[in-house]
C-alpha cells in the first residue's frame, strides 16, 4: 500500500521535521499546496489522520507520532542510498545545510559558498548564521564551521585553520585610561566582555610566568565579537578578540594591542564539524574538502590579515586543551 506513497511519507517527514507545510516547501523546493496535497494523500490512503492542523500551528496525532518514527528511518535510508549514487557519480547535490558564527561567515564565506555554487550548479545551500552552538543533528545541519577549543563529542572534526586572540583598546581610551602594564591593572578598567564564553567575568592569560587569571568588572557584556570591536573602536573599553575581527582595525590604527607578552586564552582551531555517519554525504565531503583547499591557498593569511605581524603561535598546552570555551561560535 505504501509503495506508492514515498513521496508523500518524504514529505510528510519534512513537514514534521520543520513543524509547518511552508518550511516544508523551502526545504523540498516545492509549492506549500503540493506539500499538502502529498500530505493529504497520503492520509487518504491510510486511512487515517497524521496531523492536526489549526491556523496557528500543527501538531501530530498518535498515530502520526508513530508512523513519523518509521517515515523517518525509511527516509534516511532513501537518503543514503542516494548519497551512495551520488558518491559514485562524484557530483555533490541536494540542499547542504550550514551553520556558521555570525561575523566569521559574514566576513568570509559568502565568496567561498558562491565560488563552490559556481563549480557545482546542482547544489542549494541553506547556511544559518549565529554565535550559539547548534544541535547538528536536532536541527537538521549537515555540518558547522566552529572558532572553539575542540572539546570531545559525538562530532566528527577537521581542522581548517588555527587562530589567536588579543586585547585591544582605541588610542583614545588609552590616552584618557592610560595603558594597563599588567593584567592585573585590568580591573581598574572598562572591560568590554564577550558573553558567549562560559564565564565572562574572568579572563585567562598565558604570560611570562605561566598561567594567570583575573576577574574583571565589564561595563558591557554582547554575545557578539563585532558588536564589542565597534565598541571598543569608539573607545568605551578594553576587549579581548579573536584576529580575525580586529586585523582591519589594528591596520588601520583604530585599535592598538595592549599586554603583547600576555596571550588571551581565546585560540585554538577554525574546524569544519559533522555528525558522525556511516554515510558521509558527497555534498559534506566536498564541500570540505573545498574550504580546506581555500584556507590553505590564502583564506588562513586573509583572516589573520594585516595584523599577522603581531601574531605569535600559542603555546601547545593551549591549544591542545579540550574544553567548552568558543570565540564568536
Amino acid at each position: 500500500m505504501l509503495i506508492g506513497n514515498l513521496d508523500g511519507m518524504t514529505v510528510f517527514a519534512r513537514v514534521v521535521e520543520e513543524q509547518s507545510f511552508s518550511g516544508a516547501s523551502r526545504k523540498l523546493g516545492m509549492s506549500k499546496s503540493a506539500v499538502s496535497k502529498h500530505v493529504t494523500k497520503l492520509e487518504d490512503s491510510l486511512g487515517i489522520r497524521l496531523l492536526n492542523r489549526t491556523t496557528r500551528r500543527l501538531s501530530l496525532t498518535d498515530a502520526g507520532s508513530t508512523f513519523y518514527q518509521h517515515c523517518a528511518r525509511v527516509v534516511e535510508e532513501i537518503e543514503s542510498a542516494e548519497h551512495a549514487l551520488t558518491d559514485l557519480r562524484g557530483t555533490p547535490r541536494g540542499v547542504l545545510r550550514i551553520s556558521a558564527p555570525l561575523t566569521f561567515g559574514q566576513r568570509f564565506l559568502p565568496n567561498v559558498i558562491a565560488d563552490f555554487m559556481e563549480l557545482y550548479p546542482g547544489l542549494k545551500v541553506d547556511i544559518h548564521l549565529a554565535d550559539h552552538k547548534v544541535d547538528l543533528v536536532a536541527e537538521g545541519f549537515d555540518m558547522a564551521i566552529r572558532i572553539t577549543r575542540l572539546r570531545d563529542s559525538s562530532m566528527i572534526a577537521r581542522k581548517l585553520a588555527d587562530f589567536h586572540g588579543q586585547m585591544v583598546a582605541s588610542p583614545e581610551y588609552l590616552e584618557r585610561r592610560g595603558t594597563p602594564k599588567h593584567p592585573n591593572d585590568l580591573v581598574d578598567h572598562d572591560i568590554l566582555a564577550y558573553s558567549n564564553l562560559p564565564n565572562p567575568n574572568v579572563w585567562e592569560f598565558d604570560g611570562p610566568d605561566g598561567p594567570l587569571s583575573v576577574r574583571v568588572n565589564p561595563t558591557m557584556w554582547c554575545n557578539n565579537g563585532e558588536f564589542t570591536a565597534v565598541a571598543a573602536r569608539r573607545g568605551l573599553g578594553i576587549a579581548s578578540q579573536p584576529e580575525f575581527i580586529i586585523a582591519e582595525s589594528l591596520h588601520s590604527g583604530e585599535l592598538v594591542p595592549i599586554l603583547p607578552e600576555y596571550w588571551p586564552r581565546l585560540g585554538g582551531g577554525i574546524y569544519a564539524v559533522y555528525p558522525e555517519r556511516r554515510h558521509l554525504p558527497t555534498k559534506v565531503r566536498m564541500f570540505i574538502d573545498y574550504l580546506v583547499e581555500r584556507f590553505n591557498s590564502g583564506l588562513a593569511t586573509e583572516m589573520r590579515g594585516p595584523c599577522a605581524k603581531v601574531v605569535r603561535p600559542l603555546p601547545e598546552h593551549v591549544l591542545g586543551r579540550a574544553d567548552d570555551e568558543e570565540a564568536d561560535a
